[in-house]
């Protein structure tokens, strides 16, 4: 049996515009702010993953780098159980990373391994560039997509939703220090598929509806947008219920290499479900309103 959803959608729709706003702009100060916490992928330098036997503090680490005269104070330390990250700001020489891996054997755990990734600036400009290119060129399809299955002004609305989607999960990112690196960018390209499909099946219930629906004022309009919205609500929660989960799973008992990932799929699919519903279709009815054809108060009944 199907839940029938009675909520007026687009009447709400400039408080969920007033919030998001409130979003954007404060992730548009925190960006400002606190910038983003790049990886190494982003930012260049070493970065240095320990795998110990025993479960090892900040401090031991600090005293370790001291001791092989590799401490500074841009060095960003994470402690983990049986791991540590250590990141270097700085490529370290072939040297260093052997100093490094004897001091680790010697003072902390003889059976401690260290594997080391590295990035030169110009690898790390040259991945940067790459990551940009590939969230536009994903946006450029999606607009030429929709604008061809659709229409315009739904390609506008679905690209709208979906910047608002990521510009969501960097804030996020952003306000917690998380780090950025390549599997976030993937995250975020995942995330903008999974938030496209939603958004394309409402907006498929809206084409569908508005073929029988006789358009003669904003009201009409009114009804088609929230009955489509409604028809599709449960398909909606259904899909990224479902997928949530999975990634909660990942989160939760996934290795440490896939955690931001996890962690930006989780964020990314809440985000998703709620502009998909309640940011996009109301743009788009926004936007349709605008057409001279489509009258600014219902129609009169003759009698």
């Amino acid at each position: 049996m199907r839940f029938k959803w009675d909520y007026d959608f687009v009447k709400a729709s400039k408080y969920f515009y007033i919030f998001s706003i409130a979003l954007t702009i404060a992730g548009i100060i925190s960006l400002a702010v606190f910038k983003l916490n790049y990886g190494v992928d982003f930012s260049a330098g070493s970065n240095v993953d320990v795998k110990v036997t025993k479960n090892v503090s900040k401090q031991e680490i600090e005293k370790v780098l001291v001791d092989a005269k590799l401490y500074q104070k841009d060095v960003l330390i994470t402690p983990g159980t049986g791991r540590v990250n250590i990141r270097f700001p700085e490529v370290l020489s072939p040297a260093q990373e052997a100093t490094l891996k004897d001091t680790l054997a010697k003072n902390v755990d003889k059976s401690a391994s260290a594997e080391v990734n590295t990035v030169d600036p110009e690898m790390a400009r040259e991945l940067q560039q790459n990551a940009i290119y590939a969230v536009l060129l994903a946006s450029l399809g999606i607009i030429v997509y929709v604008t061809i299955r659709f229409e315009w002004r739904f390609a506008v609305a679905a690209i709208i939703a979906l910047l608002h989607d990521a510009f969501l999960v960097i804030t996020i990112f952003s306000i917690l220090r998380l780090e950025v690196n390549l599997t976030f960018i993937i995250a975020v390209l995942t995330i903008v598929g999974y938030s496209i499909n939603d958004t394309v099946v409402i907006f498929d219930r809206v084409r569908e509806n508005m073929r029988f629906a006789k358009i003669k004022s904003h009201a009409d309009l009114h009804d088609v947008v929230n009955k489509s919205i409604s028809q599709t609500m449960t398909r909606s929660i259904n899909t990224v219920f479902t997928v949530f989960i999975a990634s909660v799973c990942l989160l939760i008992f996934g290795s440490e290499s896939i955690r931001m990932f996890s962690l930006a799929m989780v964020i990314g699919l809440l985000c998703g479900a709620y502009s998909s519903i309640f940011i996009a279709s109301p743009l788009w009815y926004g936007l349709k309103g605008l057409q001279k054809n489509v009258k600014t108060k219902p129609s009169k009944t003759t009698t």
